[in-house]
């Protein structure tokens, strides 16, 4: 499949009806990369961009040569731009890295959960479910990123969430598409809440489990592989 037809096969919202061209552009190229949508390989062009979001080809230069910076894609004289390569041992590494930083965070948390943002996490828990629910991925991967990195912010520390950022940037759940209406990823959603559940509960054992076992659905059911039960 060309580039041009699976941008026509994507579901991009017009960008015109949002705030900020370049970034709602940016996000949805981004969740389609990382979802899959847009494969490994794929060409990318902005006149072909431009025409699927209703826009100059101006704000969609602009994100796609942000994508360029993060990684997601590289340029290809004369003919756009193309998504770059994940290998599974790569996304092994990122996931056992992940783990390594994440899992005891929330160990940690466990003993000393803060009121505070409780609230704030519980409705970035239930707006992943409903945009699961609604098969919408750019909101879906926006909202669990905002919630990751919020979890991560408790800890008092600005670089652990930046590396963490990174390296999610880095992920491509191949498998995520697929898995639209499908147990599985209902049970990856819910994952959020049952989390914050334990936080709350101070089960410090069962919450770090629940982390590494969530993280490493990036390569498990998130990349199209059964997991063990």
């Amino acid at each position: 499949m060309n580039g041009v037809s699976m941008i026509d096969a994507l579901d991009f919202r017009p960008a015109a009806q949002q705030s900020s061209l370049r970034a709602t552009i940016e996000d949805s190229v981004a969740a389609a990369i990382v979802s899959g949508g847009l494969a490994a390989g794929e060409l990318v062009s902005v006149p072909a961009l431009a025409a699927r979001f209703e826009v100059s080809a101006t704000p969609v230069r602009e994100a796609m040569l942000n994508l360029e910076k993060l990684g997601f894609v590289e340029p290809v004289r004369n003919k756009g731009f193309r998504v770059t390569h994940v290998s599974v041992e790569e996304l092994r590494q990122i996931v056992e890295v992940r783990q390594m930083l994440e899992v005891p965070v929330v160990r940690e948390l466990a003993a000393d959960f803060p009121e505070g943002p409780r609230t704030e996490l519980h409705d970035l828990a239930t707006r992943i479910d409903a945009a699961s629910a609604a098969g919408d991925l750019p909101l879906y991967l926006a909202v669990d990123i905002e919630f990751h990195a919020k979890l991560l912010s408790l800890a008092g520390n600005d670089r652990l969430v930046s590396i963490v950022t990174a390296l999610r940037r880095q992920t491509r759940l191949t498998g995520l598409t697929e898995m639209l209406g499908s147990e599985e990823l209902t049970a990856s959603s819910r994952e959020h809440a049952e989390l914050l559940v334990l936080l709350e509960a101070g089960k410090a054992d069962e919450a770090a489990e629940l982390m590494h076992r969530h993280i490493g659905h990036v390569v498990g059911w998130w990349a199209g592989l059964p997991e063990e039960a």
